[in-house]
């Protein structure tokens, strides 16, 4: 554990997902609040469809969405840390990538997975 899922908007361009997928990982490692590098899982799911506000004009907004999932017993603070600095990681990474032909949001949520939670590794 942690998970983290990106989902982002079409219009945002992100030219190496692996890369920032790993630079999103190794700012998690590197935070020392998980115990092995391997715990961290993450994932771009893209979204085919959306509508930012109320009109069809789809292509003047854009959004990314970071959804970090964390086993119980990391505090608030904790949280905030961890969601500021995905915020500011996806900024660095794809920030210089985004062509101006939409505005981009980065939005980040931290939340506690629930305490019914099974996992078995299987091939060790």
């Amino acid at each position: 554990m942690p998970h983290l899922t990106i989902q982002m908007t079409p219009n945002v361009s992100i030219a190496h997902e692996e890369s920032l997928l790993k630079a999103l990982n190794k700012a998690l490692w590197d935070s020392g609040h998980f115990g092995t590098p391997t715990d961290i899982k993450a994932r771009i799911v893209p979204i085919e469809t959306f509508l930012v506000g109320v009109e069809d004009d789809e292509q003047a907004y854009g959004f990314i969405y970071a959804h970090l999932k964390l086993m119980t017993g990391r505090d608030m603070v904790i949280r905030n840390q961890l969601a500021g600095l995905l915020v500011t990681m996806i900024e660095q990474e794809i920030g210089a990538e985004q062509s101006g032909r939409a505005a981009l949001q980065i939005c980040v949520e931290v939340e506690e997975i629930s305490a019914v939670y099974h996992k078995k590794i299987l091939g060790s």
